[in-house]
């Protein structure tokens, strides 16, 4: 290590472990050269005003007050929160080598390193803020709050447990060696307390945040998450077309190229799609061409339209930005009669009137002033850009597109703006999720979901090691797998085989593969017998998005194939992430919001380090069976038929599991009952 590397690396160490400055850095203005998130919503009465004030500077010395105070309040007034800018680190943020950081406890040093990989500005949407995703999917609230967060971890040993309440580090408290090192709890709030107005307040006055998913439990991965999932959904779409085709030539028409959504079209080129995504925010679509996951940049439908019809005819995988409102594009494609195959959208409708969605006939900049400006015309303005959205749609689904709602709330907002959305025969909407059609039955009830990991030596090779191991386990299973799940594991095979070629690595050196239960817990084994062996160089970051079998409570998503009425209970979600944190869990959260929104859903995530010990073989087994089988055991007794001959299978393999099934009764008998 070079003398100029070893001075930034102690410069770096001992900002950490600083926490919040005796000295005041300088103030520090807004960077033009990054994504900042929208002015929020001036919701603050004078007096809570007052109030987000004195919260903010309770994290600092009264001597810096009088400083502090004005310029808090001018960012209230310019952004609608407090970020304390001011705080912002000098050093470059991004997930460093897990030893590079300044830590008594191996665990925490590898909590940090996930902490700044959810904060790189390759990673994050909005980083200065704070925002990892979704517009408002946060890690922190502010500044300070992540300085001294990091260094109560460069601080604590493996008998303590830092508690985080919605961003803020609430203190270390004693525990032992067992116990989760980091519970975080993001939006927790009383029922009543939970509509969209409600975070808008609460945030502003900062006692609360919204942590998406991943943003705020630090296990984001960039879009390489999300292109997995998109690429498994599109592969399942097509087949749900059966028509025999596969994938070659077909169109898939979309919106959105923000944080997740951004890898839309990557995972359209891997699934072998031509693909259109709609994008009206100029930087996110430029961003991503220039990342390499989508091909081109076209700002005219027409033009756009007439490219991908050339890609079908060369019957190449080939995706395209729409520079522009994507309803300009669906009301084209309607009528130009175009033949579109696959449609759907991922654009923010969780968040529909701060940025998540933005109405036809407005430039963007119009729309951010406009949001702000008049609340009420705004809103008024997305929801008649959802009904022409949807009138245009059912043009092209008429003729036989096969759309989905891609778990955005597309569907809820859209029937909550008037839009001629509803279902027939009691069914609540004209389309299913992609989670009724395609994650529910083929992945979640038998346990397949978003298995992640991080190598935290920060070593390509490390990666390109795990890949391998992991193919392998893979290879082996599907040898043996019975019919029922075998093309799942086929499936995964094949990406986990492409995924150095596809070049997904955003930030940290991760991975995602779908897997279940039993795959889940054979892959981990074999990844920490190698960084025992030292064919692995350091401890290895195990996590998943809370987009899975058992973490997530969301009646319109995760949970939208549940028809026992048990769909809008949370029972779940947090069971699990209790039961994660006796059975090994490094660190676990339980959020309300994500994906979906504010109000919509609980759900919950957990981290775990492998070190190539004893202790981890043990803490892994027992905590990824849990993990998993806790959703499938609720699946099963909602009389998911998947979900039941899973669980079946798991109680063969694992004696000491017992679940309640479900008995059916007969239609007839229910049907002569109730008249």
């Amino acid at each position: 290590m070079s003398t100029a590397t070893t001075s930034d690396l102690q410069a770096f160490q001992q900002t950490i472990r600083e926490g919040i400055p005796e000295v005041l850095p300088p103030a520090r203005p807004l960077d033009p050269s990054v994504s900042h998130a929208p002015k929020r919503k001036d919701i603050l009465t004078d007096e809570e005003k007052k109030l987000a004030l004195r919260n903010a500077l309770r994290y600092f010395h009264p001597k810096h007050h009088a400083t502090l105070a004005p310029e808090f309040a001018q960012e209230l007034k310019d952004l609608g929160r407090i970020y304390m800018h001011r705080l912002r680190p000098e050093h470059p943020m991004h997930a460093r080598p897990i030893d590079h950081y300044p830590a008594k406890s191996r665990q925490a040093a590898a909590i940090m390193l996930m902490i700044q990989n959810n904060l790189d500005p390759a990673v994050a949407q909005h980083p200065h803020e704070l925002i990892t995703y979704g517009g408002n999917g946060a890690v922190f609230q502010n500044w300070a709050q992540y300085r001294l967060t990091m260094r109560y971890l460069s601080e604590m040993t493996d008998e303590q447990t830092l508690v985080m309440y919605s961003g803020h580090p609430l203190g270390l408290f004693p525990s032992h060696p067992d116990a989760p090192r980091v519970v975080v709890t993001n939006g927790m709030m009383i029922p009543n307390y939970s509509k969209p107005d409600d975070w808008e307040r609460f945030n502003a006055l900062g006692v609360t945040q919204y942590g998406q998913m991943t943003a705020g439990s630090y296990m984001y991965i960039g879009p390489q998450g999300i292109v997995h999932g998109t690429t498994i959904t599109v592969l399942n779409a097509s087949r749900m077309l059966k028509d025999g085709r596969g994938t070659q030539g077909r169109l898939f028409v979309t919106a959105g190229l923000g944080g997740m959504s951004g890898a839309q079209p990557k995972a359209g080129n891997i699934a072998g799609v031509v693909t259109i995504c709609a994008e009206i925010n100029p930087a996110a679509a430029y961003k991503r061409h220039e990342q390499g996951w989508v091909d081109e940049v076209i700002a005219d439908a027409d033009a756009c339209i007439d490219a991908a019809l050339e890609w079908q005819r060369n019957g190449e995988a080939h995706s395209i930005a729409f520079l522009g409102n994507v309803v300009d594009l669906w009301e084209r494609l309607a009528a130009r009669n175009i033949k579109v195959d696959l449609g759907s959208d991922q654009t923010s409708l969780h968040n529909p009137w701060a940025g998540g969605y933005y109405p036809v006939g407005l430039s963007y900049e119009e729309s951010n002033a406009l949001m702000v400006q008049d609340p009420a015309a705004f809103k008024e303005r997305v929801q008649e850009t959802l009904r022409r959205h949807v009138a245009a749609v059912n043009s092209l689904a008429e003729q036989g597109m096969y759309f989905f709602d891609y778990g955005n709330a597309f569907l809820l907002e859209s029937l909550r703006a008037g839009a001629d959305i509803a279902g027939k025969n009691g069914e609540e909407f004209r389309y299913p999720s992609y989670v009724e059609d395609i994650m529910g039955p083929l992945c979640f009830d038998h346990g397949f979901g978003p298995f992640r990991w991080v190598c935290t030596s920060g070593d390509p090779k490390d990666l390109a090691t795990s890949d391998r191991i992991a193919a392998e386990v893979l290879e082996a299973m599907l040898k043996e797998a019975p019919a029922e799940i075998g093309q799942q594991i086929a499936d995964n095979l094949h990406w986990i085989r492409s995924a150095q070629e596809n070049k997904l690595v955003v930030g940290s050196q991760a991975r995602i593969l779908y897997a279940d239960s039993e795959g889940r817990i054979r892959i981990a084994q074999a990844f920490n017998e190698a960084i025992k062996r030292g064919e692995i160089g350091a401890p290895i970051v195990l996590g998943r998005d809370h987009h899975d079998v058992s973490g997530t409570d969301s009646p319109y998503r995760e949970t939208a194939n549940i028809r026992d009425g048990s769909r809008f209970t949370a029972d779940m979600a947090v069971q699990n992430f209790v039961g994660d944190a006796f059975r090994g869990a490094t660190w676990i959260s339980l959020h309300n919001g994500g994906g979906v929104g504010w109000g919509e859903v609980i759900n919950g995530g957990f981290g775990m380090v492998l070190d190539g010990s004893a202790d981890s073989d043990r803490r892994l087994r027992s905590m990824l069976l849990w993990d998993v089988n806790n959703g499938i055991a609720r699946r099963a007794w909602a009389r998911n038929p998947n979900a039941v001959w899973s669980i079946e299978q798991e109680m063969k393999r694992t004696p000491l599991l017992k679940v309640t099934l479900p008995n059916e009764a007969e239609d007839g008998l229910i049907d002569r009952v109730i008249g």
